[in-house]
């Protein structure tokens, strides 16, 4: 047959009518078939109905990663801005206290100056004047020499009081720096622990909804199968078909929590929010230490305790600063080089210009305006609020302890009451089914059996997610996470 017996238009084909009487009649066959199977093809425009055979989730794919718990801290330790700023104020706070101590030691510098004065007699003021005088006596008493050449190292000291306190305070600022730092993690923590088991709470309700469609399909099927068979009545798949109409809104609000779940999370994990990624479920939720374990593990490492008896110590520190102020301070300073009218170690009489020089010096506080005595007063008013504040956060200590625990025991309690549950709902729904199938309970006795097990298996969903909520709180109060 040749190509122009064949016409391609728009992805169907067309026979011209002379070439058809030439034609054998297996080629009809398989013309015929080449149509069916092209006519079989969805278009691309072509839109599926929703069915419970196929969930469309954001997470698969042959290329997406496999995020464990642990990648996902990680990952979001990297890209949260508030996690950063904390972890520059810590570095800032180290260096000061480094800067601090660097200045309780001697600074040592070389010190190179000229000075220039115009000298006191000029060739033109008097005749009688001598060379020498015209080059060596300055214009200016207060200055040595006409030219004037400083080349020194210099050492110098500070001794006092307020010093030494100011690197206890740049150590007590670092142990706030840290404390707090551990606070920006543990809170960044918290919120991928809850976005992480909140996306695995939204995928297991996902599937819920997507088994729950699939047994009111067939239930459908199986009423209009008992109607065609004469032994049900219209009404039964009327309800079905109901019962259907709903669960399929459901999953499709189940999917759509999945995706806004899978969202939420990849912000603070990915550069971009649509990398499809999948998690590591957890095969059974971890054990709930002893209570005399957690409050020892509480005392240690709980960050806001920490960084409210930083603070406390800061402010004593700030207290005995500035009562400080009254104290005198001592300085010393030594220099060793040359300061002579020329840049040389011995001048044109063979004088020796290296020499060494030191000084004492102590300063009294003798009057200041009460400036010390308001500044203590100011810092007096910082402490007792740091103090209030720190009772604060042991009383909340207290509290929170005792109400994480006592929701991470309840749920724990409750996750085995909600296994039976569902176990006992499944086991209704199909015995119900089966006295359905023989004609001896109603389609609303199924219906409701349905809706028991739907809401047995959700309840569930929400126990594990609160007790894995409950024992991260916990574990993060305790700083064991």
């Amino acid at each position: 047959m040749s190509r122009s017996h064949l016409k391609s238009i728009g992805g169907t084909a067309q026979l011209r009518p002379a070439a058809l009487s030439a034609m054998p009649g297996f080629v009809f066959i398989a013309l015929a078939a080449c149509f069916a199977t092209l006519a079989a093809l969805p278009l691309p425009a072509q839109q599926t109905q929703l069915s419970a055979s196929k969930v469309a989730t954001p997470t698969t794919g042959a290329t997406s990663d496999r995020i464990t718990l642990e990648d996902a801290i990680n990952r979001a330790k990297a890209n949260e801005p508030a996690f950063a700023a904390a972890i520059a104020a810590g570095k800032t706070a180290a260096l000061d206290r480094s800067l601090a101590r660097a200045a309780l030691l001697p600074s040592v510098a070389y010190h190179n100056q000229y000075l220039y004065t115009q000298p006191a007699h000029g060739a033109s003021q008097s005749a009688n004047a001598s060379a020498s005088a015209t080059t060596s006596i300055p214009r200016f008493i207060a200055n040595n020499s006409v030219h004037e050449y400083t080349s020194q190292g210099v050492v110098s000291e500070t001794i006092g009081v307020q010093q030494t306190i100011a690197v206890a305070h740049a150590s007590a600022a670092a142990s706030v720096a840290s404390a707090e730092l551990e606070i920006a993690r543990r809170g960044l923590v918290a919120t991928v622990v809850g976005l992480y088991y909140n996306v695995l709470a939204a995928d297991r309700k996902a599937a819920v909804a997507q088994r729950a469609l699939a047994e009111t399909e067939d239930f459908t099927g199986l009423t209009q199968h008992r109607e065609d068979a004469r032994e049900a009545a219209h009404a039964d798949v009327v309800k079905a078909q109901l019962q259907q109409q709903q669960r399929e809104r459901e999953f499709a609000d189940a999917t759509l929590q999945s995706k806004k779940a899978h969202l939420d999370l990849a912000v603070l994990l990915f550069a971009d929010p649509h990398t499809p990624y999948t998690l590591v479920d957890f095969t059974a939720p971890a054990p709930l230490p002893g209570r005399e374990e957690i409050e020892a593990a509480a005392s240690r490492n709980n960050a806001e305790l920490k960084s409210a008896l930083a603070t406390m110590r800061m402010a004593n520190l700030d207290v005995t600063a500035a009562r400080a102020a009254y104290l005198p301070d001592l300085g010393l300073n030594f220099n060793y080089g040359i300061d002579a009218p020329e840049f040389a170690v011995h001048g044109p009489d063979g004088t020796r210009n290296l020499g060494y020089s030191a000084t004492a010096t102590l300063d009294i506080p003798v009057w200041d305006w009460f400036s010390t005595h308001d500044r203590i007063k100011q810092k007096t008013a910082l402490r007792e609020s740091a103090k209030v504040a720190l009772t604060a956060t042991q009383r909340r200590l207290i509290a929170q302890l005792d109400e994480f625990y006592g929701e991470a025991s309840v749920a724990r309690d409750q996750l085995q009451s909600l296994d039976r549950s569902t176990a006992t709902a499944r086991e209704s729904l199909r015995l119900v089914r089966l006295r359905y199938s023989a004609g001896e309970s109603t389609v609303l006795e199924v219906v409701d059996a349905q809706n028991s097990l739907v809401a047995t298996e959700t309840a569930r969903e929400d126990g594990i997610l609160r007790y894995q909520t409950a024992l991260a709180n916990l574990q993060l109060l305790t700083g064991t996470m």
